[in-house]
């Protein structure tokens, strides 16, 4: 009999080409991995591994098996989705992974939804940066997840997974309370050539689509901080170290010192929420995403058509 973690393991490592890949991949060690499929080779009777300079290939056998472990990993999530529907109902753990400011603005509202309309569901919620979600529901490891892309920087999304929108959300810059562009109605980002601006951490996707977009407008950013949460982002701004892109979503109050002005030409994210399509008929993941939509509808309706301009201390944008 094969194991499942095991397959998945074979399958991972077909997938990200590397044992230390599909350890990251998998959140687990290398040295886990490596005894995974150990133990698989032992099962199988055959070698599924050779090394490759420094790194490994899989060999005849093991690309056979681990085609053959992509078809029954897919199998099994139809079974359990099939299960689900005849039942008819949406039941037992549902695992949900979504970035920060999801998690923060869509979540709270969503998750007490669900709770009220099936009790028997269990939803679990996981902070996942966008990148990190996308495998997690390659994987298997997370049902459902809200990701994001920017209006002119798409996120890749593998085959076999489905995607529903779920709301559009708009973008401003942060910046001190005394800047001279602080007053304005719009502004554009090529007025922001000589400042300093604060930026996600290095290798975020949103880092790398700030480095894209002010780079398009003619614009070298000058990068002083990096910081994942927004709010931490806001704080840095009010002690006038410099300015940054702030999203609605999830954004709360403004702190003192500092104002948020749209941008002429509206920067957009947008949220939507993915799954396996294998696991479609799920009616947990069905509910769940009924759920995040009508989150994102009451989240939409209170941005308003301009979201933001702060000129009082804490002012709620």
């Amino acid at each position: 009999m094969l194991n499942l973690d095991r397959l998945r393991t074979l399958s991972a490592i077909a997938r990200h080409g590397s044992v230390s890949a599909a350890a990251e991949g998998l959140h687990v060690t290398t040295s886990a991995v490596s005894q995974q499929i150990a133990k698989l080779e032992r099962e199988t009777g055959q070698q599924l591994l050779a090394k490759n300079g420094r790194g490994v290939r899989l060999t005849d056998a093991g690309r056979l098996l681990a085609d053959h472990a992509g078809r029954i990993l897919s199998q099994v999530e139809l079974a359990q989705a099939e299960l689900e529907a005849h039942r008819g109902q949406p039941v037992g753990e549902l695992r949900m992974g979504a970035f920060p400011t999801a998690a923060r603005g869509l979540f709270p509202s969503a998750l007490v939804a669900l709770r009220a309309e099936h009790p028997q569901l269990r939803p679990r919620l996981y902070e996942l940066e966008p990148d990190e979600s996308v495998r997690g529901v390659v994987r298997g490891d997370v049902d459902v997840a809200v990701v994001l892309d920017w209006y002119n920087r798409p996120l890749p999304v593998p085959e076999g997974l489905a995607k529903a929108p779920l709301l559009d959300d708009p973008s401003d810059v942060a910046m001190p309370s005394d800047h001279p562009l602080a007053g304005r109605r719009y502004v554009e980002l090529e007025e922001f050539a000589d400042d300093e601006w604060i930026s996600w951490p290095q290798a975020e996707f949103c880092h790398d689509w700030l480095m894209f977009t002010l780079r398009s407008k003619g614009v070298e950013p000058r990068i002083s901080h990096m910081a994942e949460e927004h709010h931490t982002q806001l704080a840095l701004i009010a002690a006038g170290l410099g300015v940054a892109v702030a999203p609605r979503l999830g954004r709360g109050p403004v702190p003192d010192g500092v104002s948020v002005v749209p941008v002429r030409d509206p920067m957009r994210r947008h949220v939507y929420a993915i799954w396996r399509a294998d696991a479609d008929r799920r009616p947990s993941i069905r509910a769940a995403v009924e759920a995040l939509r009508k989150a994102g509808e009451r989240v939409e309706a209170g941005m308003g058509s301009e979201g933001g301009r702060s000129a009082g201390a804490g002012r709620e944008v």
